[in-house]
């Protein structure tokens, strides 16, 4: 009888053991089916690990998190600037008076000073709407706050709500000390009712593997003459970043003293003309629709490429002289918008 109960046992336990690694394997292949199913080439890298498990890295701007678009001061008073190395872009473009200004967009971004923060204008509007993005502004010209108001834009307006997302600091003269944060726009957003993800991809096709650029020129040094700020990129191949300089001296970041650099440079060569409006103070609105030629630079490297942008909120397109659109390195991208005239040098 015991000799019964133990065998009876003994079977149990064999089925048991059965069912439960029948449910592993099945376990195991349906992972592997998820994983391979979900995998984005454009944004994904797949690693290899001993085990021969596979782990995903995802690009640090994936996800759907909408973008937030905040025009930074870059004239006298204002710089040094803060929390631009934190950035995803930044788009740099003549303004007036042969000064340019900077739109810079965040994503994944928890920052507790970013500006100084200035006025909109026509050109920021444009590449707030191709990324999505809130756009974060303190006042405009007038063609820009018309069409803010006009295209129905999710903004926070600093002449219009300065105590929910903007302070000024008494360390800088004014109008160049107005300041904000990343939780200050997304608590304002909140009370707005602003859509706070987005159904539309990045603006560049970053990716985890390394873009090299191996049949590009040297790409060491790339001067661009803005007359209001002689910039220059200096390539540190112990880094793998380009270190921004002003007017012949290294840019910091005015609170925690970082150099302000960056891992991709995009040059958009697009013409530049004067506004018609009245009393515009010689500002400048900028032809970037169409297929304009440019540049990618990157660890050392420039390629030529064509940029196309065919609706103002359309997504501009970056692409080799194929036709192909380029890969990104996923890091930070200065897009440097130039006139034809323009000396560049790229060394």
């Amino acid at each position: 009888m015991k000799t019964k109960i133990l065998v009876g046992i003994l079977v149990i336990a064999i089925v048991i053991f059965g069912v439960l690694f029948g449910m592993k394997l099945m376990s195991n292949e349906d992972t592997k089916e998820t994983d391979g199913n979900v995998a984005d080439t454009n944004s994904t890298m797949t690693v290899v690990l001993d085990d021969e498990e596979e782990e995903t890295v995802q690009s640090k701007y994936a996800g759907n998190e909408r973008t937030l678009a905040i025009v930074i001061d870059n004239v006298g008073d204002a710089v040094p600037q803060t929390g631009l190395n934190e950035a995803m872009l930044v788009y740099e473009a003549y303004v007036e008076g042969g000064l340019t200004r900077m739109l810079a967009i965040y994503k994944n971004a928890n920052i507790d000073t970013i500006g100084p923060t200035r006025s909109a204008r026509p050109v920021f509007i444009d590449y707030a709407l191709e990324n999505d993005s809130i756009f974060i502004h303190y006042g405009g010209s007038e063609r820009a706050l018309n069409d803010v108001e006009d295209l129905n834009m999710d903004n926070a307006n600093g002449i219009l709500s300065p105590a929910n997302v903007f302070w000024r600091t008494s360390e800088k003269k004014a109008p160049h000390n107005a300041l904000t944060n990343t939780e200050r726009i997304w608590e304002y957003a909140d009370k707005q009712g602003y859509r706070k993800t987005t159904t539309e991809r990045n603006v560049l096709n970053y990716v985890t593997e390394a873009v090299t650029l191996d049949e590009g020129t040297a790409a060491n040094t790339v001067d661009i003459p803005y007359s209001g700020a002689k910039l220059k990129y200096e390539y540190n191949p112990e880094t793998g970043l380009y270190e921004r300089y002003e007017k012949g001296t290294l840019s910091k970041d005015w609170l925690t003293g970082e150099t302000i650099t960056t891992k991709n440079i995009i040059i958009t060569i697009a013409e530049n003309y004067t506004t018609s409006e009245e009393n515009g103070y010689g500002r400048q609105e900028i032809e970037n629709i169409g297929n304009l030629d440019g540049y990618y630079i990157t660890n050392g490297k420039a390629i030529k490429i064509k940029c196309e942008k065919k609706t103002r909120a359309g997504r501009t397109v970056y692409k080799d002289l194929e036709g192909n659109e380029i890969e990104v390195n996923d890091g930070n991208t200065y897009i440097q918008i130039i006139p034809p005239s323009m000396n560049l040098t790229i060394s």
